[in-house]
């Protein structure tokens, strides 16, 4: 079973993750070009350039924009969240064996005990975050199903890696729960909101050039919008 999930299951996986986020990152590009001002992004592309760069720059910091600075405890939540959802994985030694044994590379990796602060903190900002859903009025009438499945999906990796990691219970079921988790995540991943995590960038650098354009290198030829 080890030896399915981690060979050609995961290659599955990453095939369908691969193909699936450059899928959407077309549809994504085609979509938006048919809504351009063709005329403004070609007479203004250091403006466009810019715009997209401050945008995506000011929001990957934490209080980086005002709609970050009017809720401190929300911000600390969600860049807890997201920087344990992506960067523990990445660098976690467990994974970067499995690379190397598996595909003949790996990556640089974090000291055991810091990938099992940034899970257990990165768990505790999606507990915060689910209870933030259900407390606050504006935020539960906007809940669905939907949204509580696509965050099950993004913990029940680290859930399981965090159980298996610390021996707890049958560490063979821990383990092979880990991996499929994990697998899921990565299948789900350009289907659900998940996608995010590319279309975040996309999504910000085309409002950041239009903000760029439209209120930076027109304003010199008076045609601000």
């Amino acid at each position: 079973m080890y030896e399915f999930v981690t060979g050609p299951l995961a290659w599955i996986a990453f095939l369908i993750f691969f193909i699936g986020v450059i899928v959407r990152a077309v549809l994504y590009i085609k979509g938006l070009a048919w809504n351009l001002d063709r005329v403004a992004y070609r007479d203004f592309p250091a403006a466009g350039a810019k715009g997209a760069i401050r945008s995506i720059v000011a929001w990957l910091i934490p209080f980086g924009t005002y709609s970050w600075r009017q809720n401190a405890a929300f911000t600390v939540m969600v860049f807890v969240f997201h920087i344990g959802l992506l960067v523990t994985p990445v660098f976690l030694l467990a994974h970067n064996l499995i690379l190397k044994e598996r595909w003949g590379f790996s990556l640089p990796t974090l000291p055991e005990p810091v990938t099992d602060v940034m899970t257990i903190l990165m768990l505790l900002a999606a507990l915060l975050i689910l209870l933030r859903r259900f407390a606050l009025p504006e935020v539960r009438i906007l809940t669905t199903g939907y949204d509580l499945l696509v965050l099950a999906i993004a913990v029940a990796p680290f859930i399981t890696g965090l159980l298996a990691y610390h021996h707890i219970g049958n560490y063979q079921f821990w383990l092979i729960s880990h991996i499929l988790s994990g697998e899921v995540f990565l299948i789900a991943i350009p289907f659900t909101k998940l996608s995010h995590f590319v279309l975040f960038f996309m999504s910000r650098a085309q409002l950041g050039m239009d903000f760029g354009i439209k209120r930076g290198g027109m304003k010199g030829r008076g045609m601000v919008w």
